[in-house]
């Protein structure tokens, strides 16, 4: 990765920013009204649209009396929480809702995806552009793997848009070093088992051949660790280059390395249509902060 890491690029926006919000700080809010079981959102589900966690594990968080609402500690999940509603885990405010936002941003090679390496490696926050809000990946990539990183406030969406089941494909232009065998990468389509992991249905195409090298195109739908160095080192090809282009309706295009472009939200409401929005919870209301 080349460049001052310090010297962070401007992101590029598509979409408007509210202009009430003060600047490292939540907008202003009303006395909050008595949390109540007949409306709102189940408060598991509020913990893990946070990116504090799964729903499932939110629910032992509760159940461990680790969270409360307007200062009440809570026994049972099954509890709602409103828009105004003070919630604290472990004595530390959540942030309140916030409308559900996704940016691409085009990871550079040598970061890794994580909040904090403890191998003190760069990670992809330590080289995103310092005016965006708190945000989380979607996926992850390795570290020398570069492209298209899907970046959300969102952790309801974060968690359905990493599923396989979403059905959305993604794309990667590699370059290998070896003999490429097209018959070998059509049967790819059937999916391949590598040291007893079984791996689903891959699309693979050759590009181009230039003497002991090739590029090729995969497309596949999981996500899992090394995916595409396994299954091509299972064919005798060395990945030397993997560049991510696009994950689902969204694509990598000429995103400049290390910028950063947010989808408008009328944009990313269509593209996840109404299944994925009522599965991962999308908010497209509330205010920017």
């Amino acid at each position: 990765f080349k460049g001052d890491f310090n010297d962070r690029p401007k992101r590029d926006f598509a979409g408007d920013r509210h202009q009430g919000a003060s600047a490292g700080g939540f907008k202003p809010r009303p006395r909050p009204a008595e949390a109540t079981e007949e409306a709102g959102e189940r408060i598991a589900k509020r913990l893990a649209r946070a990116g504090l966690a799964s729903r499932r594990d939110a629910e032992e968080l509760i159940a461990a009396g680790r969270v409360k609402v307007n200062g009440r500690v809570l026994s049972s999940p099954a509890f709602n929480v409103m828009p105004g509603d003070i919630i604290h885990l472990d004595g530390m405010e959540i942030p309140p809702i916030e409308r559900t936002r996704l940016f691409l941003f085009h990871k550079p090679a040598g970061v890794v995806t994580t909040n904090r390496d403890p191998e003190g490696r760069k990670t992809v926050f330590d080289v995103l552009p310092a005016d965006l809000p708190r945000l989380m990946t979607i996926g992850r990539l390795d570290i020398n793997t570069e492209g298209l990183l899907l970046l959300t406030n969102d952790g309801g969406l974060a968690r359905v848009l990493e599923l396989p089941a979403t059905g959305w494909l993604r794309r990667y232009r590699v370059r290998v070093h070896g003999k490429v065998e097209e018959s070998a990468l059509a049967g790819l389509r059937e999916g391949i088992a590598v040291d007893g992991v079984f791996y689903g249905a891959i699309e693979a195409t050759l590009d181009r051949e230039q003497g002991t090298n090739a590029w090729l195109t995969l497309g596949l739908r999981e996500g899992k660790n090394r995916e595409v160095r396994n299954i091509l080192g299972s064919l005798g090809l060395d990945v030397t280059r993997l560049i991510r282009i696009s994950y689902g309706p969204f694509q990598l295009d000429d995103l400049p390395e290390g910028h950063v472009l947010e989808i408008k939200g009328r944009v990313l409401r269509d593209q996840l249509g109404e299944r994925l929005v009522e599965e991962s919870g999308a908010n497209f209301d509330a205010d920017i902060t």
